[in-house]
């Protein structure tokens, strides 16, 4: 880098790539998010016979050799290959030209909440079936979560920081915040961040089954996901990615980048009370928003987009904090939830709604919760029942709660 460089002190979004159960690529996503589709259907990628829930919000037709030399695309990791095709996605998208000049200045940071875990359950099986001699020698590298940031570092020859975030399903928020404090604090000029996972298999599915926090409307998919409606009955596993560029804002002005939006503010909170529930006051929602509205005045922001995962406690403890931070219901700009289409996705989920509010705020458009038939009276809030809604938006926050008690929250900006 060069000795010279002061950064601007802002950090501004210069290109989106996404995977996700609607599509691949912000141009198929993000038109059928805005038409309520619904990706989630009964589970193709595994017989789920046995399982209690046999539903999931599963990629369609992605295949790794788009994106990876054919050896490497057959026995890496899903969740590194999503990985890859989003960060591939976003550099192209942002016009982002690395080389030998500046690879040293460009970082990566995506996170993970599970990691390799399809991986690490067929070598399981491998080693039950013929003994650790059948285990592969890229158990470990294939499986740890880091490797979605540190492979895509190789692919892409980014020499900056490179680190990854574990925190559940708040994964993709801290990631894009961490990495959002690296440029302003002149670490890189730019970073590709965001979230990456692969949990339908059949372990990650019984351990959420175990959990009996997931949905089991198995004969009806499509209205399984149904967040703040008073008919649901738990969350739908979803799989994908997305990344983000961050770019310093000097940077990207200079070489003619377009520009997304502005990271405005990040907020970072624990509950430090239990593994799964959140505090019963609300307290660590109420103070990731709260934090990562410092910068913004209450009534400027125009859109949530919410965790709202469809599960009675947490759908209630975020309208409950939500109502808190913004002054009661009525004050309270509207929200919705993006899983009602896709489920959640674990620690991607905090990226791929992250790329919605920017995108949101691009087209000046809401996209709605879907399913949303009965409304739960103790989530009393505008969550833009089942259609899209033209609006103003000119800034949004986008909310991520994971178990262990993290809560984590990103303020997006128009320039």
């Amino acid at each position: 880098m060069d000795l010279n460089y002061r950064p601007s002190g802002r950090v501004v979004v210069t290109g989106i790539g996404a995977v996700t159960p609607l599509g691949i690529g912000v141009d198929q996503f993000w038109p059928r998010m805005i038409r309520g589709e619904n990706g989630i259907r009964t589970i193709q990628n595994l017989d789920a016979s046995e399982f209690a829930t046999r539903i999931a919000g599963e990629v369609p037709d992605f295949n790794a050799e788009d994106w990876l030399d054919k050896k490497e695309a057959r026995r890496i990791d899903r969740f590194i290959a999503f990985a890859v095709a989003s960060a591939t996605m976003a550099i192209r998208d942002s016009d982002l030209t690395i080389n030998d000049d500046n690879r040293g200045d460009i970082g990566c940071l995506i996170g993970s909440g599970i990691g390799g875990l399809t991986f690490l359950g067929e070598q399981f099986r491998r080693q039950i079936e013929g003994g650790p001699g059948k285990v592969s020698p890229f158990l470990v590298p294939y499986m740890i979560p880091d490797m979605a940031s540190g492979y895509t570092s190789i692919v892409h020859g980014l020499r900056g920081p490179n680190t990854c975030v574990v925190s559940a399903c708040a994964t993709g928020t801290d990631a894009i915040g961490f990495a959002y404090h690296l440029v302003k604090s002149g670490e890189a000029i730019a970073m590709v961040t965001g979230g990456s996972e692969a949990p339908v298999n059949e372990i990650g599915l019984a351990g959420f089954c175990a959990c009996r926090a997931m949905s089991t409307r198995n004969d009806d998919p499509a209205h399984a996901s149904r967040p703040f409606d008073k008919e649901r009955d738990g969350f739908v596993m979803g799989e994908g990615s997305a990344v983000l560029i961050l770019e310093d804002y000097d940077h990207a002005i200079a070489r003619g980048a377009k520009i997304y939006g502005e990271v405005a503010g990040f907020g970072i909170a624990g509950d430090g009370y239990h593994i799964t529930q959140p505090l019963p006051d609300h307290d660590g929602a109420f103070r990731s928003m709260q934090m990562a509205l410092r910068s913004v005045e209450r009534t400027e922001v125009d859109y949530i987009n919410a965790h709202g995962t469809s599960t009675p406690i947490n759908d209630r403890a975020e309208s409950f904090a939500i109502q808190n931070v913004f002054g009661g219901v009525d004050k309270t700009p509207p929200i919705s939830s993006t899983k009602s289409m896709i489920g959640h996705t674990l620690g991607a989920a905090g990226a791929i709604e992250a790329a919605v509010c920017l995108l949101a705020m691009r087209d000046q458009i809401l996209p709605p919760t879907i399913n949303y038939e009965f409304p739960d009276p103790d989530c009393p809030l505008d969550c833009v029942p089942n259609e899209a809604r033209p609006a103003k938006v000119d800034v949004t926050l986008s909310n991520s709660f994971g178990f262990g008690g993290h809560n984590s929250s990103l303020v997006f900006r128009r320039v």
